[in-house]
């Protein structure tokens, strides 16, 4: 379990991340997330992955009573790790969208959602009217080689006036890059006064490192941040 044999993980889990992260084409990579399926959860769990979890803790935190009756939509929702933890929380309406049909069939068995779509973020537009969902989360998708941090207009449309947007990124040495850009676009939107910022949240321990380059200060995992907006206009609250 040396720190330079990958951090302690199976090899054939850190290939299998690598292998999504590595910049290939979205066809190519949407094919290695549907043969990843089957596996995925239990090599998330090898990795400790977090984001799940921090994101659904932080929603939930800014989010008001009742939960019960939210509209919310998973973006990139994969197996439905996220619908796990929100179900946990109260809520209990949750529609979720993933390019991998693979994934979303995996989502489906489980029975958290009450509706599933194939959408392909960054090429075309989210299956849902403007303004109609209550919150909308993108955990783990933002980063390189993945969704495009062009799509926060989109992400914006579908969330209704006073709606949260519960986003996640990464902050490994190769996910830079698109951390700042993805920074720039989150702030450029905030100072049009299209949302406010609630929560940018820093977490160091987020997942387990594949390689030394990417583990934070030689730690042997990689930092991530959870961020949170609030659509404007926010309403106002009622007088008494």
């Amino acid at each position: 379990r040396a720190s330079g044999t990958g951090m302690g993980l199976p090899a054939a889990v850190r290939d299998r991340v690598a292998a999504v992260h590595r910049g290939s084409t979205l066809p190519e990579r949407l094919r290695l997330y549907d043969g990843w399926a089957a596996r995925y959860e239990q090599d998330v769990a090898a990795l400790e992955y977090r984001a799940p979890h921090l994101a659904a803790a932080s929603l939930a935190f800014a989010f008001p009573a009742p939960r019960a009756g939210a509209r919310l939509l998973d973006v990139a929702c994969g197996t439905g790790l996220v619908a796990w933890e929100l179900h946990r929380r109260g809520f209990r309406c949750l529609h979720g969208v993933d390019g991998s049909a693979g994934m979303l069939e995996r989502a489906r068995s489980t029975g958290l959602y009450q509706e599933l779509r194939l959408c392909v973020l960054g090429r075309e537009p989210l299956p849902a009217p403007a303004e109609h969902y209550d919150a909308v989360t993108v955990v783990g998708a933002l980063g390189e080689g993945q969704v495009p941090s062009t799509v926060l207009p989109e992400l914006l449309r579908v969330t209704k006036p006073g709606g949260f947007l519960c986003l996640t990124t990464r902050s490994n040495p190769s996910n830079l890059r698109y951390k700042a850009e993805l920074e720039e676009a989150l702030g450029q939107l905030e100072r049009s006064g299209a949302w406010q910022k609630l929560l940018a949240q820093q977490v160091e321990y987020w997942e387990k490192a594949t390689t030394e380059e990417e583990s934070t200060q030689g730690t042997g995992y990689i930092s991530g941040v959870v961020y949170i907006y609030q659509k404007c206009p926010v309403p106002h609250l009622e007088e008494g």
